[in-house]
């Protein structure tokens, strides 16, 4: 049975829908069968996977409101073992459709039942609210990654996330987990940079990834050409940091046998 991972924060920029397509795409190249959501009206993991979201004719919107079966519109990346249910602008009209339905907040839960057995890992990319959507996406999670930039807000609102996730675990989804804490945007020269990271290891200790995403050019530029980043620059930091993750998540829940050495991959001087 798949693990389901949701990327969350409420708040925009962070990193979650770079985070959801790369982790995503690592595990994917690690030989792990995985299924992408994007279930932001945004549709950036759409495009960024080589989709156009104009020509996307269904979506996560109709596994949503019209009970759509999710096997029907899942597509194949150009990533191996990678799948996607792709996101449309219509998926904005979703929160108001769903408001009077009866256990609104399981629409996504049931829709991915039919499909949980077929992947090793369904990533979700949750939009920056925590609206229903978001809650959809929470309530049918394994577990939560939560990105954190490493610039002078990084703790700004992250109570108020970790709370809702609080109330999603006491009334929707008692065996939701935090994965971990995903620092991201990390600039080795700047000084307030190194302050947020140990500031955030300080408040949140074991639920901090030792991966940490680092400032990237080459992980800005793949979207805009429809690639992840390891089919984009498979030897750049970026994509050596976020197979470091793919590796840190596998260990993390007993799913590989990686030697202690071999458990990380160095980071590239270049790039």
């Amino acid at each position: 049975m798949g693990k389901i991972i949701c990327i969350a924060n409420q708040k925009g920029g962070v990193g979650k829908t770079t985070t959801a397509m790369n982790l995503a795409a690592s595990l994917a190249v690690l030989e792990y069968k995985t299924l992408l959501i994007d279930a932001d009206p945004q549709a950036n993991a759409t495009s960024g996977t080589g989709f156009d979201p104009k020509n996307i004719k269904t979506s996560i919107y109709e596994c949503l409101v019209n009970e759509a079966k999710s096997q029907d519109i899942i597509l194949t990346t150009d990533t191996p073992n990678l799948h996607l249910i792709p996101a449309h602008i219509d998926l904005v009209g979703a929160e108001i459709e769903l408001v009077n339905l009866p256990g609104r907040e399981k629409m996504m839960k049931s829709s991915l039942a039919k499909v949980k057995n077929d992947y090793d890992f369904i990533i979700i990319d949750c939009s920056p609210s925590l609206g229903l959507i978001t809650l959809n996406a929470l309530t049918a999670s394994d577990s939560v990654i939560i990105p954190v930039q490493c610039e002078y807000f990084a703790l700004e609102g992250l109570g108020k996330l970790l709370n809702t996730i609080k109330i999603v675990q006491s009334r929707h989804n008692p065996d939701l987990e935090i994965e971990g804490i995903l620092l991201t945007m990390y600039d080795v020269r700047l000084r307030l940079s190194n302050q947020v990271v140990e500031e955030v290891k300080t408040h949140f200790q074991q639920m901090v990834f030792d991966t940490i995403i680092q400032r990237n050019t080459r992980l800005g530029e793949a979207p805009s050409f429809g690639k992840t980043i390891v089919m984009f620059d498979a030897n750049c930091k970026g994509s050596v940091n976020y197979l470091n993750l793919a590796r840190e998540i596998l260990q993390k829940n007993n799913m590989t046998r990686i030697p202690v050495s071999e458990r990380t991959i160095p980071i590239p001087d270049e790039h």
